[in-house]
């Protein structure tokens, strides 16, 4: 890995951001030793398997302040901020998140219906990116890059089986792999971690072999600000700190809200936006507007303390069902150790984290200053769609069903929130939305889709519309938010498009 300090440079590609998203990029394509490569990332970059705990560590979701963009939600009605984590490092989310290793379901794909994004065109991508320790060799991978385990019942702390027991006793099926076709059920994850180590895509991709390729320069602890144009060609980027540096193209991987916000002080978004700061239009897009996230429900409880024995692994196992019956995959439960003890009265909690996980309520991001220091703001207009607070209503009640099945009930002292006085749908809507939370699965500020499109920002190669030379590649530009956890398909549709711009480049 080289470090430039150079004012300006030359670049076939200049990636912004090296996440889940630009450290596939990067990675990928470097592998042309042709090709010179920019890869820009705000956060620090750790060799790769020497990142500090509060990081690598599997049992700390959410990693801590130091790498963490520190992004909140414009006020809820009810007045509350919601955290929004987002990776600051070399891995973006990957290196935060809970390593959960899902795929988007076939049903996610047809809802974008964009040609040549079906499930079977992504199923390659899925398996190139995935070193998968068991499951079905038509389904899974087992030579990519990124480690992939299938845990176990034995992976389980005694609560986490203890929940799973309860969900099967209230009628719901076990299911061995959540990626398979029936994924109705509850079970054990598929996660990547190794030893206990949150396997990042700054490990898995962009190894310490991968950033010692002479054609790849790493730019760490750098901030983006703008993309530079000659007329409405991509020529290069605008650093925070004045530098510039010049490419034949440039890809955004900064995520829905970073991309966003590049995107927005570059000159690329919705006209009167870009009035009121002063910033020359180059297109007029709707970047921003239809953002998409899962919202989150604690349903928390204070455990028998002398009953648990251990709280790792935090996260290992969920129910994935339907509200109401249908085939939609809306409802998800997740079993977490992700508790502050000191709020629980024995000391020891236990949270059953409700998602809506095909929401229909659109949020919005946006910027209000023109300095690339501060984040852009963020409304994510959660459970606004009644029909998305009558299904988070539902999964609450499933939750207190299971919690009330044997033998989890057994390890329950009490409910903490929304708390037993909580009853009524109308007492439960208002306790979920004075507590609403993000499951911190953000996608769609830049949507694909054809040109003609009202809501599409880049096309189906992940190109910006009615400009040259200038992609976007991270989740923003899934055209609708995805039932699953966001990290796995994030990855595989930069594998995707890093191979078709191989294929393009020769």
């Amino acid at each position: 890995m080289k470090n430039s300090n150079k004012s300006t440079a030359d670049y076939d590609f200049i990636i912004v951001g090296g996440g889940s998203a630009g450290a596939v990029m990067a990675s990928r394509l470097s592998e042309n030793i042709s090709k010179k490569i920019l890869l820009i990332e705000g956060g620090n970059a750790y060799p790769a398997w020497d990142y500090p705990d509060a990081i690598s560590s599997a049992d700390n979701p959410g990693g801590d302040a130091a790498h963490n963009w520190g992004f909140q939600s414009e006020p809820t009605s009810y007045g509350n901020k919601i955290d929004l984590p987002r990776g600051k490092v070399l891995g973006g989310s990957s290196a935060i998140n809970g390593a959960v290793a899902l795929r988007a379901r076939p049903e996610d794909f047809k809802k974008w219906n964009l040609q040549g994004w079906s499930f079977e065109e992504m199923l390659p991508y899925f398996k190139k990116l995935e070193k998968s320790d068991s499951g079905d060799k038509e389904l899974h991978g087992f030579d990519g890059p990124l480690p992939v385990r299938q845990l176990l019942r034995s992976d389980l702390t005694s609560v986490q089986r203890a929940f799973v027991d309860s969900t099967i006793n209230i009628g719901y099926k076990a299911v061995e792999d959540f990626d398979s076709a029936q994924a109705n059920g509850v079970g054990p994850y598929r996660m990547n971690v190794v030893n206990g180590v949150r396997v990042n895509t700054g490990m898995a991709y962009l190894s310490n072999e991968v950033r010692e390729r002479k054609n790849l320069t790493i730019l760490s602890q750098s901030i983006a600000d703008r993309v530079l144009f000659n007329g409405t060609k991509a020529i290069g980027i605008l650093l925070a700190n004045g530098e510039e540096f010049l490419a034949n193209e440039i890809i955004l991987s900064g995520g829905t809200y970073g991309s966003a916000a590049v995107l927005l002080r570059s000159g690329i978004g919705p006209k009167s936006q870009l009035e009121k700061l002063g910033i020359p239009l180059i297109a007029e897009l709707p970047v921003g507007e239809n953002v998409k996230d899962h919202p989150f429900h604690y349903a928390a409880f204070a455990l028998h303390k002398e009953m648990v024995e251990t709280k790792s692994p935090p996260i290992a196992a969920k129910l994935w069902t339907s509200a109401f019956d249908s085939s939609e995959l809306d409802i998800h439960i997740t079993a977490t150790h992700l508790f502050p003890d000191e709020y629980s009265p024995t000391q020891m909690g236990f949270v059953l984290g409700v998602a809506v996980t095909t929401p229909l309520s659109k949020g919005k991001v946006w910027i209000e200053t023109k300095d690339p220091n501060i984040n852009p703001k963020v409304d994510l207009n959660f459970l606004d769609d009644k029909e998305d607070t009558r299904r988070m209503i539902e999964g609450a009640k499933i939750a207190r069903r299971i919690a009330a099945a044997a033998p989890f009930s057994k390890f329950i002292h009490s409910e903490i929130a929304p708390g037993i006085t909580v009853q009524t749908d109308q007492e439960l809507e208002v306790a979920i939305k004075q507590n609403i939370a993000s499951y911190a699965h953000p996608t769609s500020s830049a949507p694909m889709g054809d040109l003609n499109s009202k809501e599409a920002v880049v096309d189906l190669q992940g190109r910006v519309h009615q400009v040259e030379s200038l992609r976007v590649v991270d989740a923003s530009i899934f055209p609708d938010i995805i039932s699953a956890a966001t990290n796995i398909t994030v990855i595989a549709v930069a594998e995707k498009i890093a191979e078709k711009i191989a294929q393009q480049n020769g």
